[in-house]
């Protein structure tokens, strides 16, 4: 299982038994669509990372890109419970923007890091081309966006915030840092600077 997950239950359909661990084998294929991206991604390397056979594939998955698809699907969803499990604990609207941000750049750091984002990549290799890609990854980040501009105008009532920051210009900010930063942890380069970034997008908020 990848190291910033966490185990959700499977999702089967009735009346269809599995014969391996749903999530587990979508783990092992975000490693290898992290790692190689979606055209560099052979059946043969996930069928490898999986521990299935090409059959087994197939009969799951109608092809590759179906592989892929419900890859995303966990990925967002495991990344989205841990970021909420950290949110829960904080305070401010500040504090809310700040563990986004800190979430990211932890992400970027270390072996994480350099194996990279499945949702950027999605979107530099498929959006113009896969409209159902393109909609999942434009629909994940507008939603980004929006609730981070919540916990910005949440942080302005209750004065964590400066009143006059600029809200939407504030949360775009934020979220090119958040895909930034995770573009630069492919390199391995910058683990040392990359909290330290978090803490300086941050003063945009003061």
């Amino acid at each position: 299982m990848i190291a910033d997950t966490l185990s959700t239950p499977p999702s089967r359909a009735p009346g269809r038994p599995r014969e391996f661990d749903l999530d587990e084998a979508l783990d092992a294929a975000i490693l290898v669509f992290s790692e190689r991206g979606y055209h560099g991604t052979s059946i043969a390397e996930l069928k490898d990372a999986m521990g299935l056979t090409a059959g087994s594939i197939y009969k799951a998955f109608k092809d590759k890109r179906a592989v892929f698809l419900a890859a995303f699907d966990r990925y967002k969803a495991v990344r989205a419970a841990l970021l909420d499990a950290r949110l829960s604990q904080a305070s401010s609207g500040r504090a809310r923007v700040a563990t986004v941000v800190r979430f990211y750049a932890e992400a970027a750091c270390g072996e994480t890091g350099r194996r990279g984002c499945l949702a950027i990549g999605a979107a530099v290799e498929l959006t113009l081309f896969d409209e159902e890609v393109a909609e999942r990854v434009g629909g994940h980040n507008a939603r980004l966006v929006e609730r981070i501009e919540g916990f910005i105008r949440e942080g302005q009532a209750d004065g964590s915030i400066a009143g006059h920051v600029d809200a939407p210009g504030a949360a775009l900010a934020v979220f090119s840092y958040l895909q930034g930063i995770r573009i630069a942890g492919k390199t391995g380069r910058h683990d040392g600077a990359a909290l330290a970034s978090a803490e300086a997008i941050l003063r945009i908020l003061d």
